[in-house]
């Protein structure tokens, strides 16, 4: 059974979802913030990974996933956790690093669809020309993680 926790981070609520042993979901959400730390370890250990990441103490997340999505947007999601902290790729480096050169839009539509945001980094990804592209939720959430990743290099 899959169970949510709504952390409260700089950037704004997230819920966190877990289910079997493993992350599931990591969402930005308009809910409110749990006061309470959460019981399952898991949950506990995600918070303190986004506590240090928000503080600029970790740039790497050492949590495990799992991902429901085609094997494509596997394929993108997990080269989005190769992308180093505080740098970025465009949409285009990203379809050659999956194999699919032309593939830009379907790259894009997968990065979109991101079920583990921040913990897989589709922040990371922007425009050939430097442009920040789009993001589910919103390009100030985009530009203040990435300010954030910068600021922790």
């Amino acid at each position: 059974m899959k169970e949510i926790h709504y952390y409260q981070s700089p950037v704004g609520c997230l819920a966190i979802g877990v289910e079997e042993g493993a992350l599931t979901s990591l969402q930005f959400s308009n809910e409110k913030a749990s006061v309470e730390r959460p019981v399952r370890p898991l949950l506990q250990e995600t918070c303190k990974q986004l506590d240090e990441y928000f503080a600029g103490k970790r740039s790497v997340f050492e949590l495990p996933l799992a991902f429901e999505g085609t094997a494509f947007q596997q394929k993108v999601w997990k080269e989005l956790q190769l992308i180093p902290f505080g740098q970025t790729i465009s949409y285009a480096q990203l379809a050659q690093a999956v194999g699919n050169p032309k593939a830009c839009r379907a790259v894009g539509s997968a990065n979109g669809r991101n079920p583990i945001a921040i913990i897989v980094p589709c922040h990371r990804v922007i425009n050939a020309n430097g442009g920040l592209g789009g993001y589910a939720y919103g390009l100030e959430v985009k530009s203040r993680l990435l300010e954030l990743e910068r600021e922790g290099v």
